[in-house]
């Protein structure tokens, strides 16, 4: 009967006890790493969507830079073609008007 008084079968049901809370423990632990795990992984995918979506932007933005002084360009080569099939060039009048009522 010393067994239901205090002796081993009370130390043994305290080091039960002891191992049920550090599993429980354990437990809430992993719980808790497992809630953040998915926010984290969506934070990251997030920032890497951002990143990626300013990267596309400036992209297209350098592109139709570019593309706009290509056209300027071409633009210009084509009004200076007519001009000289015209003969209406002036190289002394470097000042271009583009202004539509300006007459030639």
């Amino acid at each position: 009967m010393e067994g239901h008084r205090g002796g081993p079968d009370m130390r043994h049901n305290k080091a039960g006890q002891d191992v049920v809370g550090q599993a429980q423990m354990k437990k809430d632990e992993l719980i808790e790493e497992a809630s953040i795990a998915p926010r984290t992984a969506q934070d990251k995918a997030s920032q890497i969507a951002n990143q990626s979506s300013q990267e596309t932007k400036d992209q297209a933005a350098g592109f139709l830079q570019q593309s706009g002084e290509q056209m300027k360009n071409l633009a210009q080569g084509a009004a200076d073609a007519v001009k000289n099939t015209l003969g209406m060039n002036n190289t002394s009048n470097t000042n271009t008007s583009s202004n539509p009522s300006h007459k030639m």
